[in-house]
């Protein structure tokens, strides 16, 4: 009993010291972080394509004559300067040729003399009317069809030299090695493609379409354009060519993006995502940490950007991501919502809004 009294007279004692020491008032909450984000698009409301950075320009290269690939001068991915050496064929063919042409060339000329040299001979006996008029004549077409036969072996004599230097494949311009369809020691009949090149310049993205919804797609149409080592950026761009054939193999189509901004950060071979919009209007979404509940309603708690307070604001969700949440009513673009620790907030609370680096966020201008 004793015990008894004694606990409670210590209990009592307590809580008068706990009073005297307050003073009856209220203990002042300190203004704590959160961490605030605005709506974004809701992905969901987008449909991804996969697709690779490509070149603008492509360029099959090949030989202009048919032969033997004596050399290869360059592998993929090799960068390479216009009129670069990029491969060779056996000249050898082409070398004969080039020296026979060259001796008919010579034969030619002498028999163009010989023919001169017997039409004016014939022309100062006409003079002298020691020979007749026809035998004049045909000295003048035998020398006109050696000069016609001349000017002929001369111009066969140029496509031979032509063809000689056909045997080195050169680069057109400026780029990039993307394939190679040849070896050493292979015969290529001409125009067979040896370099596929990406030419320096602009860079879009090709990614197929399903034929299913080949009809939702337009040359023109705005697109927006994710690499895969920028996840969080999105460039804005637009369908510049779509293939008028579905693939045989794959039964989809072939379609090409032009970035619309000047300079974008896209290399070769790259991966990316193509966003293309749906029809109707695009919610908006933010990420799945901001959503709370309570009685089965969702909100979000959105920071007043006058004092900085928060506000429980009700919205009605769509289907959920694997990260975001899409928001179909309750919220605009221009609010700051709160993403991280929701449940210990409540309403009317001063907090100090501040990005994902922990750096403070102006929400708006003090009037």
């Amino acid at each position: 009993m004793f015990r008894h009294v004694l606990s409670l007279a210590a209990s009592l004692s307590l809580a008068s010291l706990l009073v005297a020491c307050g003073n009856g008032e209220p203990v002042k909450q300190p203004v704590r972080p959160a961490m605030v984000v605005k709506p974004k698009p809701a992905a969901e409301a987008m449909e991804a394509y996969p697709g690779e950075v490509r070149a603008r320009y492509e360029p099959e290269l090949a030989f202009r004559i048919g032969g033997k690939v004596a050399k290869r001068l360059v592998d993929v991915g090799a960068r390479v300067k216009k009129d670069q050496p990029l491969a060779e064929l056996d000249p050898e063919d082409v070398r004969l040729q080039l020296e026979a042409t060259r001796a008919q060339v010579a034969a030619a000329e002498a028999n163009l003399q010989l023919a001169r040299a017997e039409r004016d001979r014939y022309k100062t006996l006409l003079e002298r009317q020691l020979v007749s008029r026809s035998q004049y004549d045909n000295a003048e077409n035998v020398y006109r069809s050696n000069e016609a036969r001349l000017k002929q072996i001369r111009a066969e004599y140029n496509v031979a030299s032509n063809q000689a230097a056909y045997t080195v494949l050169r680069a057109p311009q400026d780029g990039v090695i993307a394939s190679r369809q040849v070896e050493v020691g292979q015969v290529v009949a001409a125009g067979q493609t040896v370099f596929t090149l990406a030419a320096d310049g602009e860079r879009e993205v090709l990614f197929s379409v399903p034929e299913q919804v080949f009809e939702r797609f337009r040359i023109g149409q705005d697109v927006s354009v994710e690499l895969w080592s920028q996840p969080d950026q999105r460039f804005p761009g637009r369908i510049r060519e779509l293939a008028p054939a579905a693939d045989p193999q794959s039964r989809t189509f072939a379609a090409r993006v032009a970035f619309s901004e000047g300079k974008v950060p896209a290399e070769l071979g790259q991966s990316a995502r193509v966003f293309v919009k749906v029809n109707g209007d695009v919610p908006l979404s933010v990420p799945l940490s901001a959503l709370s509940a309570e009685g089965g309603r969702p909100f979000v708690w959105v920071v007043d950007p006058k004092d900085s307070t928060l506000q429980r604001r009700a919205v009605r969700t769509g289907a959920f991501g694997e990260k975001r949440v899409p928001i179909l009513e309750g919220l605009s673009v221009d609010d700051w919502v709160v993403a991280a620790g929701v449940q210990l907030l409540r309403e009317g609370q001063a907090v100090r809004p501040v990005d994902r680096d922990n750096r403070v966020v102006e929400l708006a201008a003090k009037e």
